[in-house]
């Protein structure tokens, strides 16, 4: 086994909640996800938000509440919180279409691959997370906050105001596009999560002091956000500025 191998079992060693805990906030991570997820197949199907909205919702609320729990109750938690939200969605997609919940997330741009283009980006997702903590630590912060607040702004506003599209790497039956006026949110959005987490973390309280980071990371998560393929951004938009940060931070 190799170091990255040692340190991922390390990782899950060292984050598994004992049984206890876990019958305890499971189902509460559950009941979170659930509802998040439920009030957003509702705006989508019952109250007419295009999909690129409704995703957005649960991407949102699923990025914040592991920030919240890292930044309180620590990383166990997140990864406990994680693997009841995969739940979640993965029910959502076994329904298909005309559940209440895959509708929340699946394109209708996507079609004939909906149901893939939601399993990626939440494989993405728990990579993502989970690589940005074995490698970055607790810089990870910075890649929830960013993934789940930049990236978050991109497609709503793309869907809203997008007037200048460009094509993205995906699937050859799926045409993938994104617009430079969401490319442009993102930028913005994400100094702005970057700079919360620089504050919020005790670890990475020198980066707060070096104004410079915020910027940079802001400048490199809207060009990775821009050329990442379809559905992996949730992954590359972690772990840039998770890494970023751990390397800016440590030399500031």
């Amino acid at each position: 086994m190799g170091r990255l191998g040692e340190q991922l079992v390390a990782f899950f060693v060292d984050n598994t909640l004992p049984p206890g805990a876990i019958a305890t906030a499971g189902p509460l991570g559950l009941a979170w996800a659930w509802a998040w997820l439920s009030l957003a197949g509702w705006l989508n199907v019952r109250r007419g938000w295009r999909t690129g909205y409704t995703r957005k919702v649960f991407h949102l609320a699923v990025f914040t509440t592991a920030a919240g729990l890292q930044a309180t109750l620590g990383t166990p938690h997140v990864c406990l919180f994680a693997g009841m939200a995969m739940l979640v969605v993965g029910a959502s997609v076994l329904r298909g279409d005309g559940d209440l919940r895959f509708e929340a997330l699946a394109r209708e741009a996507d079609a004939p691959h909906r149901a893939l283009y939601v399993v990626v980006p939440t494989v993405a997702t728990a990579l993502g997370g989970l690589f940005a903590n074995v490698l970055f630590g607790p810089a990870a912060l910075a890649g929830y906050l960013v993934a789940g607040l930049g990236d978050a702004v991109g497609e709503p506003v793309g869907t809203r105001w997008g007037r200048h599209r460009y094509r993205v790497p995906s699937r050859r039956a799926v045409a993938a596009t994104r617009s430079l006026e969401g490319s442009a949110a993102v930028l913005v959005v994400s100094a702005l999560a970057c700079a919360a987490a620089l504050l919020l973390s005790p670890d990475l309280e020198a980066g707060a002091r070096a104004l410079w980071i915020v910027p940079a990371v802001a400048l490199a998560s809207a060009a990775v956000e821009a050329v990442s393929p379809h559905g992996w951004d949730n992954a590359t938009m972690q772990l840039v500025p998770a890494g970023l940060v751990s390397a800016l931070v440590a030399g500031a």
